[in-house]
């Protein structure tokens, strides 16, 4: 059967759409990608979601950006559809992550554990004409776990192997891994938000040169490491945290990468930015050597996300972990880009079986539960 899988990630370059081919469910599920596309998010709908996300918005925008979004997440639905030449009301399912706004995984003074992804599935489920699963997290959470990562289901159908563990580093706006050992249960798999992935990056290219990103890590290429700055992010909190966590903007965002800048604003454009790209590298590989290298043989790692293009990042990285491997989706066949949005078409078809999706030994639930609310057509 038609699915369409939804992502839009904490590093706002766009909305992913991928039309699949999919049948079966849990260990007996097979999956095809058929078509894919990415379609920009509008300049002011982005400064819409950071003022959102970075707290400086008031709920009147949060309401009317929730349908917004529905609107824009459709227009991807659309675009994928003709892409492959179907109608969306042959599609049996939408599975939309969802624009996350807040995530607090853990109680912190009065605020208790929470989350908040919107981008009404109403809309896009009337838009479309088939029903939409979506909200993926909140029921993870309402079972004790902290609502990610949920990737790890999908990554534990499409890549467990019986010879040898398999480290997943996906590289989006926030950095995560997910580890499947050697011949394992979906209850021996981990994983864990790993700090930032492109989101600095992409804040201080957006400050300093007004462009979205750094592509392929030329301007880091260019840079030298600012040793102070380095000193002060090797001493961030987060690398403290023992697993299960998660991270994203309300840490690694707008407010935290701004005040970076302007406290180092006399340093080089290319240095901060070569630095912060290093400091993503570090931050991958200091989770590895405190929670991950010495509990397993890990000899690759493949890498995902938009992160996985930068070059740069890709050298930091190997330099950081030098003993292993560093691949990437493509050399195994697969796509960087369409990796998390095939995610949630595995997440959505489980879903709509009534079968569990979460990964409690990764997002700290207490048991296994089925993910996301069914927003039908009719």
């Amino acid at each position: 059967m038609y699915a369409v899988g939804l992502m839009s990630g904490t590093s706002l370059d766009g909305v992913d759409a991928v039309l699949c081919d999919i049948s079966g469910v849990s260990l007996d599920t097979r999956i095809e990608e058929l078509a894919f596309c990415t379609i920009e998010i509008p300049e002011e709908v982005k400064n819409k979601i950071r003022k959102c996300c970075e707290n400086k918005a008031n709920v009147e925008l949060v309401c009317s950006l929730n349908f917004e979004l529905g609107e824009l997440f459709a227009d991807a639905v659309e675009a994928v559809c003709q892409k492959a030449r179907i109608h969306t009301s042959e599609l049996e399912f939408i599975a939309s992550h969802g624009q996350t706004i807040f995530h607090i995984p853990k109680p912190s003074g009065d605020l208790c554990r929470s989350t908040l992804q919107i981008g009404e599935s109403a809309v896009i489920a009337q838009r479309c004409g088939c029903k939409v699963i979506s909200n993926f997290r909140v029921k993870d959470i309402a079972a004790g776990g902290e609502g990610a990562p949920l990737v790890p289901f999908s990554e534990y159908i499409l890549y467990r192997r019986m010879d040898e563990a398999v480290a997943l580093q996906n590289i989006g706006g926030i950095g995560n891994i997910t580890i499947i050992p050697k011949d394992c249960t979906i209850d021996q798999v981990f994983a864990f938000d790993t700090g930032p992935g492109n989101m600095m990056i992409d804040e201080a290219m957006r400050v300093l040169y007004g462009m979205p990103y750094d592509k392929n890590g030329m301007v880091a290429a260019k840079g030298q490491m600012i040793r102070a700055l380095q000193e002060e992010l090797k001493a961030h909190d987060y690398l403290d945290v023992i697993p299960p966590k998660t991270t994203g903007r309300e840490m690694f965002g707008e407010a935290y990468t701004v005040e970076l800048l302007r406290r180092y604003a006399t340093e080089k454009k290319e240095d901060l930015v070569a630095t912060l790209t290093w400091f993503t590298a570090y931050s991958i590989a200091e989770n590895y050597r405190r929670f991950i290298c010495q509990a397993h043989d890990i000899r690759e790692v493949i890498l995902g996300g938009g992160g996985a293009h930068n070059k740069t990042l890709q050298r930091m990285l190997a330099s950081e972990l030098p003993q292993i491997k560093i691949s990437t989706q493509e050399e195994k066949g697969y796509s960087s880009d369409a990796k998390e949005a095939i995610a949630f078409v595995i997440l959505g078809n489980q879903t709509l079986n009534g079968q569990y999706s979460n990964v409690p030994n990764a997002t700290g639930a207490e048991k296994k539960v089925i993910l996301g609310n069914v927003t039908y057509a009719g």
